[in-house]
């Protein structure tokens, strides 16, 4: 069973859409022992760092998060928002974040753009994967997939990175560390693409 983290800052019912027609188990978690009795962890995010920073703090998950995920080796999903939280910080607020993959949020710099480029990030772009994953298993990268956002997650560690996106200059658009993976892109919003990572993320393929 997956539980789908709801803290106030997240795109629920897509998600909850998506795994309702692929037939997957899930709860939309918002206490404590909801989180503890899943097998993996999804966590959604939108809107800017800090409120959901502080939308998480405030409801009580994160000491359940930690011990599942950091503690337990569950594995866990970010999307969006939801992956910026695995930063260290974020040039869009002044809370610290979650720092469970090292990095930094970052604001894409528009004098890279070229003409006619504009924040947000927002509409149907690719990405390219830097190494293997089960998460794209079956995947058309040709297609792509949903993004909006105009902040980054800068990675410390090349390692750590997932897949890239060009959107004036390459960025990181999915990071792994472990258990723990996280996308910029809305995949309840991808159509077969992010359906298709969604249900390899429930099959057990981060």
């Amino acid at each position: 069973m997956i539980a789908i983290v709801n803290y106030g800052s997240g795109n629920i019912q897509a998600i909850c859409n998506v795994y309702s027609r692929l037939g997957v188990r899930f709860v939309v978690a918002s206490k404590p022992e909801e989180v503890r009795a899943a097998e993996k962890i999804l966590l959604p995010g939108v809107g800017a760092f800090d409120q959901a920073m502080s939308e998480l703090e405030r409801s009580g998950l994160r000491a359940a998060l930690v011990e599942c995920v950091l503690g337990q080796g569950r594995p866990f999903l970010g999307i969006c928002v939801g992956m910026q939280l695995l930063a260290e910080s974020s040039d869009e607020g002044s809370l610290p974040g979650l720092g469970w993959i090292k990095g930094r949020v970052r604001k894409f710099d528009r004098t890279r753009f070229k003409r006619g480029g504009k924040l947000p990030h927002m509409g149907w772009n690719t990405i390219a994967p830097t190494r293997a994953s089960g998460l794209f298993r079956d995947i058309n990268f040709d297609r792509g997939f949903y993004f909006l956002h105009s902040y980054y997650f800068f990675c410390e560690d090349p390692a750590d990175e997932l897949a890239r996106t060009d959107y004036g200059g390459e960025y990181t658009s999915a990071v792994n560390r472990r258990n723990v993976s996280g996308v910029q892109f809305h995949p309840e919003k991808s159509h077969q693409t992010g359906i298709q990572l969604l249900k390899n993320f429930a099959e057990g393929l981060a």
